[in-house]
């Protein structure tokens, strides 16, 4: 069989897939299954990451197959299977990577039926996901591969770093938001993230703002691992939105979530992580504490603190329900002259070096201070910023109830909160 034909036949399997296994998905996967014997060997027994182990959890399934995603997981090893080549395989995890993002946020959006778990439920991309790279650790090609490549490419995708440019008309506004993956899963596993669900509820919609205009929202969900925003994800996610280009914002601001019943306008983030003994999703440390914080690698030259650029006055006076918003101007930091840390309510002081901002010293603060030493050094004209959402409460008492009306009535009202916020810093702001 010539190439040709080959490449029209693994074509037609693709569109064969839309159809039938992802009937919803935005984009058809490029690759879904191939004619002919496997291109693959047995799957080996690779040792899954601390992350991946925890879908040993049958609760972690049931949230894929109550959102209507089980397809996704089911059909990706053939699919994986299907491909001949390393560059093949490279397409594959991103057009999977994309279909996976695009029907996330068709969902979170209610358009995309399936499942009887609440639209806005963002856990079902978070495990998905993770089935996915479970099964990518344990593909056997006939061929080489850089397999962390791919799943970078992968993981890429599926965030939606890949397929976030704007598409409004001239004089529509940019915003540009992240949000978090679900953490603390050793201790509940059943956690979501408010400012996950919020990034999927509102990327691509367009806004009305206080002053009558209309604005785009584009997002991510970045994961809560530090070896990503080692290899640079954050800056790979905003990069395009602070150049010039079809991606480029307005405006752009972080969010996560933070403190119980209030939302919080960070004014500062620090040039430090001093979290430990606190792991990430990986379960891994950042080897940096209050009394000795270290500086993240692959951070480019900054300042020890940077402060915010939003209008938090506008914010606060204009936004107060159903949950408080307040400006947070907490810092810790080892004076000049100093060895041990202090804790602040009014910023920082001169010649400081920084233990902690305002989201402390996790990746709250560091993707506050990547994403705007970034904007600082591409676009310092760009208002920018970090938003802490409340915690979401409300999972029921019983561990084996994935969800409960209080649970999806607290991430609609932290979502629409959200988007009120934004509506109001984006206002009256000059477009690029």
């Amino acid at each position: 069989m010539s190439h040709r034909m080959m490449s029209l036949r693994r074509a037609a399997s693709a569109a064969a897939l839309l159809a039938t296994v992802l009937p919803v998905a935005v984009t058809s996967p490029a690759h879904a299954t191939a004619a002919g014997p496997s291109a693959c060997r047995p799957q080996s027994s690779v040792a899954l990451d601390a992350e991946q182990a925890r879908l040993a959890d049958p609760r972690t399934t049931a949230l894929v197959e109550r959102a209507g995603f089980g397809d996704f997981v089911r059909r990706f090893p053939a699919a994986l299977c299907s491909t001949r080549s390393r560059a093949e395989a490279e397409r594959l995890l991103e057009s999977w990577g994309q279909a996976l993002w695009q029907a996330s946020v068709r969902r979170a959006q209610a358009q995309r039926p399936g499942g009887d778990l609440a639209p806005g439920d963002d856990r079902p991309l978070y495990w998905a996901r993770l089935g996915m790279t479970a099964a990518l650790a344990g593909w056997q090609p006939q061929f080489t591969v850089d397999r962390a490549a791919l799943r970078s490419r992968f993981e890429d995708a599926s965030r939606g770093l890949t397929d976030n440019a704007f598409r409004t008309a001239p004089g529509v506004r940019r915003i540009f938001i992240s949000g978090f993956d679900p953490f603390g899963l050793d201790a509940e596993i059943r956690r979501a993230n408010p400012s996950g669900s919020a990034a999927l509820q509102l990327n691509g919609r367009r806004v009305t703002l206080a002053d009558g205009s209309q604005a785009e929202i584009r997002a991510v969900v970045l994961p809560v691992r530090y070896a990503d925003f080692d290899a640079g994800m954050v800056e790979r996610a905003f990069a395009p939105h602070l150049t010039a280009g079809p991606a480029a914002a307005d405006i752009v601001t972080t969010v996560s979530q933070g403190y119980p019943g209030i939302f919080t306008l960070e004014d500062w983030a620090g040039r430090a992580r001093s979290a430990d003994p606190y792991p990430d999703n990986a379960n891994a440390l950042s080897g940096g504490t209050r009394e000795r914080p270290v500086t993240a690698p692959g951070l480019g030259p900054g300042p020890e603190f940077i402060r915010t650029t939003l209008p938090a006055d506008a914010v606060t006076a204009a936004v107060q329900t159903p949950y408080p918003v307040l400006l947070n101007s907490k810092v810790t930091e080892i004076p000049a002259g100093g060895t041990a840390p202090v804790d602040r309510t009014d910023g920082p002081t001169p010649g400081s070096r920084a233990v902690a901002g305002g989201g402390g010293g996790y990746l709250s603060n560091e993707v506050a201070y990547r994403s705007n030493r970034l904007r600082a050094e591409l676009a310092p004209h760009l208002p920018g910023g970090h938003l802490h959402t409340p915690v979401l409460t409300g999972l029921p008492a019983d561990p084996q109830v994935l969800t409960g009306p209080e649970f999806e009535r607290n991430e609609s009202a932290i979502t629409a909160e959200v988007r009120a916020i934004l509506q109001h810093a984006g206002a009256g702001k000059e477009l690029r």
